[in-house]
Parts: C-alpha cells; sequence; structure tokens
C-alpha cells in the first residue's frame, strides 16, 4: 500500500475542513467490521454514527462462483446450495479490503480506527485486519470479539456511538469491548451437517448429531461454537431456545437489546421473536436475515438470537452432555 498516498490524501481531506471552519476539527475514531457483523438497515440510532462505519464484505464461493455479501442474486444461490447440499465455502477479506476502509476514515478526517471482527477460532478475519493495520496512515486498534453476528454487531454499534460522542480511541475500544463481553449468541440449527463440514464443531459433535437426529442447540463462548443442549424436535428445540433467551434476559439489568437472526425462516423468526417479546415485553428487539458468510456454515433454518446488555459479562449457560466440547479452534478462513 502506498502510505505517501495516504498521508497526502487524509492532509487534503483535513485542509477542507479547516478551510471551511476556520478551527481544528476535534479528532474522530473510525469503526471497521466485517459483514459477519449483521449489521441491519435500522442498527444505528443516527447517521452520524452510520458516518463513522465501514463494513468490509466477506465472500462466499458457491461451486466455483465467487459472491459478495448482501446481493440477492447471491442470497438465492446460496439457499439453493444449501438445499442441494451443494459445495459453499467462505473465506477470509484480502488485507488490501481492509487498507482501503482504513485509507476512507483516515481521508475523512478519523485520526484513529478500532476495527471490530468476528472470533479469530472461527475466521482468519481478523488476521488480515492486523496486517492492513501495521501500514494504515493513522492508528487501527484490531479487536477479536470472540463473537459473531450481532454479538459483534452490538459492539459496533457502541463503538460507533462512543466515536459520535466524542470518546478517545481508548474509550471506543473499551466501549466496543464491554458490548462483546455482555453479549450472549445461542442458536438453533435443524442440522450440523454444514458445520461440520466447515470445521466450526468438534467432529465427535457433528456425527452425535447427525447418527441420532437430534436437534441441537449450540453457544458461542470464548469464540468457539459449543453445543449446548439437544433436544429430539424442531419445536421443542425452539421452545428451549425461547426459555434460555427469557433466562439469558432475566439474569441481566438495564438496557437489554436483542436480535433474533434467521436464514430461509423468516416465519419461524417472527414467531421465536413474538415469544421473546411475550416473556421479555421492555427488551429493544429487532429481526434481520443472517449474512451469508455464516449461514454458509450454520445452513437452512438456522434460527440464531444475540442478546448484549448495557455492562458486565454474559451469564453463563451451563453446557449439557458428553459432546459438548469445544467446536474447532483453528483459525477458519
Amino acid at each position: 500500500m502506498n502510505v505517501d498516498w495516504l498521508d497526502k490524501l487524509s492532509a487534503r481531506a483535513k485542509r477542507g475542513r479547516l478551510r471551511e471552519t476556520g478551527t481544528a476539527p476535534a479528532p474522530r475514531v473510525g469503526v471497521v467490521t466485517d459483514s459477519a457483523a449483521a449489521l441491519p438497515e435500522n442498527w444505528a440510532s443516527s447517521a452520524e454514527v452510520t458516518d463513522l462505519v465501514r463494513v468490509v464484505s466477506m465472500p462466499v464461493m458457491i461451486g466455483d462462483q465467487i459472491y459478495s455479501e448482501g446481493t440477492d442474486r447471491m442470497i438465492g444461490a446460496l439457499a439453493l446450495a444449501l438445499a442441494q447440499g451443494s459445495d459453499v465455502r467462505t473465506s477470509r477479506p484480502a488485507p488490501g479490503q481492509f487498507e482501503t476502509a482504513y485509507a476512507e476514515l483516515a481521508a475523512a478526517g478519523c485520526s484513529s480506527i478500532v476495527s471490530l471482527h468476528l472470533s479469530g477460532h472461527l475466521s482468519g478475519t481478523v488476521d488480515s485486519a492486523r496486517l492492513a493495520a501495521r501500514t494504515a496512515a493513522i492508528p487501527v486498534t484490531v479487536i477479536d470479539t470472540a463473537s459473531v453476528a450481532m454479538g459483534v454487531g452490538f459492539a459496533v454499534a457502541a463503538a460507533a456511538e462512543t466515536a459520535r460522542d466524542g470518546g478517545t480511541a481508548a474509550a471506543v475500544a473499551d466501549a466496543a469491548r464491554a458490548a462483546a463481553k455482555s453479549a450472549s449468541i445461542l442458536f438453533y440449527v435443524p442440522s450440523l451437517e454444514q458445520l461440520r463440514r466447515g470445521g466450526r464443531i468438534s467432529a465427535a459433535a457433528g456425527w452425535f448429531g447427525t447418527l441420532f437426529a437430534v436437534k441441537p442447540i449450540l453457544v458461542v463462548r470464548e469464540g468457539k461454537v459449543v453445543p449446548l443442549e439437544r433436544v429430539r424436535s424442531a419445536p421443542r428445540a425452539l421452545a428451549r431456545l425461547t426459555e434460555l433467551v427469557r433466562q439469558n434476559i432475566t439474569a441481566r439489568t438495564g438496557r437489554v437489546r436483542v436480535a433474533v437472526h434467521h436464514f430461509g425462516n423468516e416465519v419461524e423468526a417472527e414467531r421465536l421473536a413474538g415469544a421473546i417479546a411475550d416473556a421479555a415485553p421492555d427488551v429493544e428487539l429487532m429481526i434481520c436475515s443472517l449474512p451469508a458468510v455464516l449461514a454458509a456454515h450454520a445452513g437452512l433454518g438456522v434460527l440464531a438470537v444475540a442478546v448484549s446488555g448495557d455492562s458486565g459479562a454474559a451469564p453463563q449457560v451451563q453446557v449439557s452432555g458428553p459432546e459438548a466440547g469445544p467446536g474447532s479452534s483453528s483459525g477458519g478462513n
């Protein structure tokens, strides 16, 4: 990357603002994340918040075709491939994609950046961000959130809101880490096959689920996918997922936010969200599609729930069953 070019671009943007206002602008902190953060259209409290955020798209490979996150064509192709059992793979973004995002924020006048990414146990994305950060024109703090989906998204929102309010880079990073630590991710998949294929869950757990046709409830713990409970039918699994989410919400104090994710089963997601709202009417609740890069591993019919509070660690749920060992600890794609 041409650092001299980035320095000139950042200086040119700064001079433009000085001419407009006549005074030096307050330092701004930018926020970068990846598309696994699952940010829905209405995630931000204001346009000022979204202006500080850049999202790097993660590629999905279906057969020999590479798709970018967020296109209708890709969503349809992925759903069909998963239904047919076709080859679906994901890959980390190239460091150059992060270099571009960092350069854009530097040119927009940001003096530093906090870069938040999905668990390094599930993807090498955070490593690509670290490589790009070494040559960025402004300081970049890279954080492995040890989470996925809106577990990352809630951390992004906390970081961007702190940045909007004039927080320093350290304050923005602290807000992100606190939100990520507070997040719980519980989810249900009709089958463990996709998770097993992608190495995101232990081979023993995948074998057990396939052999006995159980409906697993899983949790993200310390950045890994871990089987939590096995249930004999889909209705019972969804009822149990609802109860576990209710318990998680009840164990928290203050503001609680919940995101219900789905892929290929929006009606079920709405039903699940309704049950959560009935059990905990004071929570802030949203429904959003699971990003394709995550759906590629979870499979069709996945329902995931992210719960986040104001502060403190996420309430712990005890793992049950002999197969509930840690998922793959390799970096993944």
